[in-house]
């Protein structure tokens, strides 16, 4: 039974189900809970079976990943808990459905400022918030994030809502780096420089660019590819061809990253299955896998990067602590109201 179930129930629908219908734990299975879209990462799934010959029993699930764990509580199937963003791993661990693990494998693939020190947490993938900028009226081969509030760029800058989770994490990050006065400045030098209001996605950013409304802009590092690979249809091909990438980094800091990444369950049935499935995620195999099929940058250092990627650059993550970043979100999301960024 290795296919794909969409979570359409109600959550006390579904609770209730499990609980008078608790699947049992099998030898050569493991239950997976994801909110990443089925077609991203199925063919790691399909790679991880041939390889192991456990099963991958996968349920979609779009949103309430943590409540619908805790609901069903000890009789929940659920192996490994994946989802998107550092907020919303953590989010699991904070309603205490995680359980910590220990694995020389995955201490060994994955850098320690993207794992959580007690096991509860791991990254799998990066996606690196850069700056896109016009081949044809930008010189600058490299810039900070500081930068952005620089008075040059006045009326030249595009960039998507600031209470878009992709921008109140970065926001988050520069709070962690600089505090709240120093970072409340920098908003309002952002503001004054765009030349547009706050809105539209990453890939619009990039399409303003070429019809010259704004000069630069920032996007996530995975959009380039899409939009460069044909992926996202012809006009994003010139889209994306019509901007340099630039690695940002903070002061004395890198690249600020968001991830992908997962955790076990508090009640795995499978909890041996749920060990191996993280450890070949992270393998050079999956990691590869994962770079081909998302165009995201791999956790594990030195594994291959999508050539689309490796043009970019060489990415330096920054170090900052990602839980103080997750939880520096809401003071970000207050800070984007008190400037009126996206007015």
């Amino acid at each position: 039974m290795n296919r794909t179930f969409h979570a359409g129930l109600a959550l006390a629908g579904a609770a209730l189900a499990f609980v008078a219908a608790p699947v049992a734990a099998g030898a050569q299975e493991v239950h997976l809970y994801t909110t990443r879209e089925p077609g991203l990462i199925q063919p790691l799934l399909d790679a991880f079976t041939k390889d192991t010959g456990i099963k991958v029993n996968s349920i979609f699930i779009k949103d309430g990943l943590a409540e619908r764990v805790k609901a069903e509580g000890a009789n929940s199937p659920a192996d490994v808990l994946m989802t998107v963003d550092i907020g919303n791993l953590l989010d699991t661990v904070d309603r205490e459905v995680t359980q910590p693990i220990q694995s020389e494998a995955l201490a060994a693939a994955i850098p320690a400022h993207l794992r959580d020190p007690q096991g509860n947490w791991f990254a799998l993938s990066l996606r690196g918030r850069l700056v896109y900028t016009s081949k044809e009226r930008v010189k600058d081969s490299a810039i900070t994030y500081e930068a952005l509030a620089d008075p040059k760029w006045k009326g030249k800058i595009c960039i998507r809502s600031g209470q878009h989770p992709y921008n109140t994490a970065l926001i988050a990050a520069h709070l962690v780096h600089h505090g709240a006065d120093k970072t409340e400045a920098w908003l309002r030098g952002i503001k004054a420089n765009l030349a547009r209001k706050a809105t539209g996605g990453d890939r619009e950013v990039a399409r303003d660019i070429l019809g010259g409304i704004c000069d630069l802009g920032v996007g996530n590092s995975y959009y380039v590819g899409l939009m460069r690979s044909g992926k996202g249809g012809p006009d994003q091909v010139k889209w994306g061809e019509a901007i340099n990438v630039l690695l940002p980094t903070f002061q004395g800091g890198g690249t600020h990253v968001n991830i992908s990444g997962a955790a076990v369950a508090k009640h795995a049935p499978n909890k041996a299955n749920a060990v191996k499935l993280l450890e070949y995620l992270v393998s050079n195999d999956a990691q590869a896998l994962y770079a081909k099929a998302n165009f995201e940058y791999p956790v594990r250092p030195g594994a291959p990067v999508d050539p689309i990627i490796a043009a970019l650059g060489t990415l330096k993550t920054d170090t900052v602590d990602l839980r103080a970043v997750a939880k520096a979100r809401k003071a970000a999301s207050e800070l984007v109201d008190k400037v009126g960024f996206d007015n």
